[in-house]
């Protein structure tokens, strides 16, 4: 375990920049409208040689504790009762406010360490809020410019020695993966230990209950919920245990039509959801039970298909269903009709909110994988491929048939095939489905993308020719 630091302060002095900042990459949302972080979000943060996890916190604002604003200044707190030093930021061109001091008192209850940072202290306009910042009585405050990365020794300094206090936390050895450093991963490696947890993307529209979901699976609130829509912002990450696997789970914000998304903040919350897509191993696409499979599902799960994603499909709040027996029957023929690129995917009912179905569904994630990893021995496909081409073989164009010559497997995560022939340009889609579809049910790959390519082999008379 690394220690942990806490960034906190009212909203809009940069506490998401200088966590992007102190973690090397733009992981969380920044935007000039305050109010743009809501839950809490870590990183593996690097200053010099200190390694420690790093947390960006929503703005502290006084509010009623069953409001929005409300549960996110709880989401803070909770972060600050865990953290072993909280940077405590202020506006320095803005100077002292009336919420820092309201917050200063709140810190001064808590036993935990305050490092008072005055950002946006570059130039002489910062100058008048960081003497102000001497108020606050924290002692020296360090001027800090996130945007431009200037008093960072300052800081250094400052976090070295609660840092190296920490127990296991110092190691300039080690170096940890951040939230995205996921491209290059070794196909060997057994999925689910605590080096190599399996990353999982929870995905779908607006209010599915996804945040619900996570925290029913952590048992604790750990993201903010409620019933408004559209609470989710970042892309979080979380890591849990599950019968002794480690999996990393990703809350993202609701997609909704992208007709819809007009404002610039909601279109950098899809842009970090279609990013965690982009780098899963496993989405879990969740809906809304008493409103399934509506256009914007299919158009999410199209979109996961065309990532190559494992997929599972979660139907959420299951408990408000009466007659389940014909909603399920509808879910199956929803299924049917408008899933065949993607035959046999799993369809699980939970109740994220109650905790139910949670083992179901994460067999269900874990066979997805096994399937995504599926590999078929050259010899088993090219057997298959001497039966179809027996019983069907592909169409004759302007009176010439197409050979297909061999069939491998080069990839997996999904699975691709490659199949060696002549003229692959004059195949119909049609013919390329129905090798897929016969892949599918020949070698037990049911629910993941299958790819399936064409090489034009070399004309051996070709050089003889000229």
């Amino acid at each position: 375990m690394t220690a942990t630091v806490a960034i906190i302060g009212r909203p809009n002095v940069g506490k998401s920049t200088l966590f992007n900042r102190l973690v090397g990459k733009r992981l969380a949302l920044v935007d000039d409208s305050p109010g743009v972080t809501r839950d809490r979000r870590s990183g593996e943060a690097k200053l010099g040689d200190l390694r420690f996890t790093i947390v960006d916190t929503a703005g502290l604002e006084e509010a009623e504790a069953s409001s929005l604003e409300g549960r996110m200044r709880a989401q803070t707190e909770e972060a600050i009762r865990e953290a072993v030093a909280v940077l405590f930021l202020i506006d320095a061109r803005a100077g002292l406010m009336p919420l820092d001091e309201h917050f200063a008192n709140l810190l001064r209850r808590n036993e935990t360490p305050v490092i008072l940072c005055a950002n946006k202290a570059e130039g002489k306009a910062g100058e008048g809020g960081l003497y102000e910042a001497f108020q606050l009585g924290f002692g020296e405050p360090i001027a800090l410019s996130a945007e431009h990365g200037e008093g960072l020794s300052e800081l250094y300094s400052a976090l070295q020695p609660v840092i190296e206090a920490c127990d296991d936390a110092y190691n300039p050895e080690e170096e940890a993966l951040s939230d995205v450093d996921v491209e290059e991963v070794d196909d060997e490696e057994q999925i689910g230990t605590n080096e190599r947890p399996l990353r999982m993307a929870i995905v779908g529209r607006p209010n599915a209950g996804k945040s619900t979901l996570i925290n029913s699976m952590l048992g604790e609130e750990r993201l903010l919920t409620g019933p408004e829509a559209g609470i989710t912002r970042d892309s979080i990450s979380v890591e849990w245990q599950w019968q002794d696997r480690f999996i990393k789970v990703f809350d993202t914000a609701g997609i909704r039509r992208k007709a819809r998304v007009q404002e610039k903040l909601e279109k950098l919350s899809v842009a970090d959801a279609l990013r965690a897509i982009k780098f899963a191993e496993v989405v879990v696409l969740t809906l809304d039970a008493t409103n399934a499979f509506e256009k914007q599902d299919l158009q999410i799960l199209e979109l996961c298909a065309r990532e190559g994603r494992a997929l599972v499909i979660a139907v959420n709040k299951w408990d408000l269903v009466e007659d389940r027996e014909q909603m399920w029957d509808r879910l199956k023929d929803c299924q049917d009709r408008y899933l065949n690129q993607l035959k046999g995917m799993e369809i699980v009912t939970i109740s994220g909110m109650h905790g139910q179905g949670l083992d179901r569904l994460m067999k269900a994630v874990f066979r997805a994988y096994e399937m995504w990893n599926r590999r078929v021995g050259t010899s088993s496909l090219n057997r298959w491929l001497d039966g179809v081409l027996v019983h069907h073989p592909p169409p004759a164009v302007s009176g010439r048939r197409v050979r297909l010559r061999y069939m491998t497997q080069p990839k997996t995560r999904p699975p691709h095939f490659v199949v060696f022939c002549s003229r692959p340009e004059q195949l119909p889609e049609s013919y390329t489905r129905y090798l897929i579809n016969g892949i599918r049910e020949r070698f037990d790959i049911k629910g993941t993308p299958v790819r399936l390519s064409y090489r034009k082999g070399d004309n051996p008379y070709a050089k003889k020719r000229r």
